[in-house]
C-alpha cells in the first residue's frame, strides 16, 4: 500500500454516474479538485449533471454511454483521453438488480444483469487500461455483500458481484508491478434508485417490496466512505457493521449464515 493519493487535476471516470452513488461519487471526487468523466445510459440525466456540476466550477464531460457495448466504452474513453489526456482513476459503478427466486426468473433476466454489472466494469476497464498504466493509475470497483456472501433472490446479482471480485483480484496481482491499485468497495443497503429500477424474473420492474437489513446509509456517506479507502489505496472495504458481519459469519459459519439471511430476506418472497 502506498501513500495517501491526491486528486487534484486528475481525470476520474464514473460510470452510473447519474445514479445515487455514481452523482455522489461525482460531488466528492469534484470536491477533492478532480476533472469528471460522467458516464451513463440515461443521456438526459447525465448531461444534466454535467451541467450542474460545471456550474459549481467543476471541469465536467458527460456522456451517453453503454457499458455492455465495448465500441462504446472505446470511444468514450477515446474522447476523454482527448479532453483530459488520459484516465487516472476509473470507477466502476454501473449495475441493476434483479430480486426474485431462480426458479420464476428467466435466463434472459440472469444475462442483463451479468452483461451491466460484470462485462460492463471488464468493458470500461479494458478500454481505460493503456491510460491507467501509462498514469499509474487506480481501479475501483463497486461491489456488495452479494460479491462474497449469498443473497437469496438474487442469484444473477450474486453471481455478478462474485465475478468482479474474482476478476478485479486477479487483475490486481497482474497490475502491481505497473503500479495501478485495485480497490474493490462493498457498500451496504444504500438509498439510491438501484431497488427500485431493479428486474423481476420477467425482466420487468420488480413489483415486491425490498426488505432491508440494518439502516440505509444515504449515498452520501457510501460515497465518502469509499473515498477515504480509495485514497488509502486500500484493497477491499466493507462499509457497514452489518456487511462487516455478515463476511465474517458467512466465511466461518456458511449454514448460520444462510438461516439468518434466508429468514430475514426471505419474507420478501413469501407474499
Amino acid at each position: 500500500m502506498g501513500g495517501r493519493r491526491e486528486y487534484q487535476g486528475k481525470t476520474v471516470v464514473i460510470t452510473g454516474a447519474a445514479g445515487g452513488l455514481g452523482r455522489a461519487f461525482a460531488r466528492r471526487f469534484g470536491c477533492a479538485g478532480a476533472k469528471l468523466s460522467l458516464l451513463d445510459l440515461d443521456a438526459k440525466s447525465v448531461y444534466a449533471l454535467a451541467e450542474e456540476l460545471e456550474s459549481d466550477g467543476r471541469d465536467c464531460l458527460g456522456m451517453a454511454v453503454d457499458v455492455t457495448d465495448p465500441t462504446a466504452c472505446q470511444k468514450a474513453v477515446n474522447l476523454i483521453d482527448d479532453r483530459f489526456g488520459g484516465v487516472d482513476v476509473l470507477i466502476n459503478n454501473a449495475g441493476i438488480s434483479h430480486r426474485s427466486l431462480f426458479a420464476q426468473t428467466s435466463l434472459a433476466t440472469i444475462r442483463q444483469v451479468m452483461e451491466v454489472n460484470f462485462f460492463g466494469a471488464v468493458n470500461c476497464t479494458r478500454a481505460a487500461l493503456d491510460s491507467l498504466i501509462r498514469r499509474k493509475g487506480q481501479i475501483i470497483v463497486i461491489s456488495t455483500v452479494a460479491g462474497f456472501a449469498p443473497l437469496i433472490g438474487r442469484t444473477g446479482y450474486s453471481a455478478s458481484k462474485h465475478a468482479l471480485h474474482g476478476f478485479f483480484d486477479t487483475l490486481r496481482a497482474e497490475l502491481t508491478r505497473a503500479g495501478v491499485t485495485v480497490t474493490i468497495a462493498c457498500p451496504g443497503f444504500t438509498r439510491t434508485g438501484l431497488a427500485h429500477s431493479a428486474l423481476g424474473g420477467d425482466g420487468q420492474p420488480v413489483r415486491q417490496t425490498k426488505v432491508t437489513v440494518g439502516r440505509e446509509s444515504t449515498p452520501e456517506e457510501a460515497a465518502e466512505g469509499i473515498f477515504r479507502a480509495v485514497e488509502r489505496e486500500k484493497r477491499l472495504v466493507v462499509l457497514t457493521s452489518v456487511g462487516k458481519l455478515s463476511r465474517v459469519v458467512s466465511k466461518f459459519w456458511p449454514s448460520l449464515y444462510e438461516r439468518l439471511m434466508t429468514r430475514s430476506i426471505g419474507a420478501e418472497f413469501e407474499r
